[in-house]
């Protein structure tokens, strides 16, 4: 299972590290998810959230 999160389906993003002679190699940059107690159509599951939902309190 991917590290999505399940309210807004942020996930891995794609970009470049760039060294200072400008050579460019790719790389990943994963989203800030934490697994937490989340109830989805009634039913509760623990499941991946990133922390801007669980600020704004998105999953309550």
């Amino acid at each position: 299972m991917s590290r999505v999160c399940v309210i807004c389906g942020k996930g891995r993003a794609s970009g470049n590290n760039v060294s200072h002679s400008n050579r460019k190699t790719k790389r990943s940059f994963n989203a800030n998810v934490h697994k937490v107690r989340v109830e989805i159509d009634g039913k509760e599951s623990n499941e991946y959230v990133c922390t801007r939902c669980m600020r704004s309190s998105k999953n309550a």
